[in-house]
């Protein structure tokens, strides 16, 4: 799928709060400028792989989802007041590339004449640029555009 000039543009973006995701949305929030759409605000609520050794690690995790999501939805509330009031906050569960992509892929299918396109942060660290990168995974096996902000 490519983006074209006009038309609606119904954005993901890809949010924990932070800096690569503050700079993703604040990017998502300048594609939309003049333009019919929204922006969808996702964050992805997801056990680390060493907390998953340890059944009360995971316990304390998942009850600590709640008032995270809370946290991060106030915090984008805050980053796009009085430049974007198009968007909507949502929590998802699971490895972050595949929410993503099922987000992306449910608003397409809601809106298949409209574009629709992934937005994330890049990270700042090496390791993450060559191998493992959620933003890596997502320009691999997207069906819709990713943008990778710096």
């Amino acid at each position: 799928m490519e983006i074209t000039p006009t038309g609606n543009l119904y954005l993901v973006v890809g949010y924990d709060g932070s800096p690569p995701a503050t700079r993703a949305l604040d990017a998502a929030v300048r594609l939309l400028h003049d333009r019919i759409g929204q922006i969808d605000v996702v964050y992805v609520a997801h056990v680390p792989s060493i907390d998953a050794l340890s059944a009360a690690a995971i316990v304390e995790v998942e009850n600590s989802f709640d008032e995270i999501a809370r946290d991060l939805q106030a915090q984008a509330e805050g980053q796009l007041r009085g430049h974007e009031e198009r968007w909507r906050f949502e929590r998802g569960h699971g490895p972050i590339t595949d929410v993503l992509l099922r987000a992306a892929d449910q608003i397409h299918a809601e809106h298949p004449d409209d574009n629709v396109a992934i937005v994330v942060g890049s990270s700042s660290q090496a390791r993450h640029r060559v191998v493992g990168s959620v933003a890596i995974s997502l320009a691999r096996r997207s069906r819709v555009p990713v943008l990778i902000v710096p």
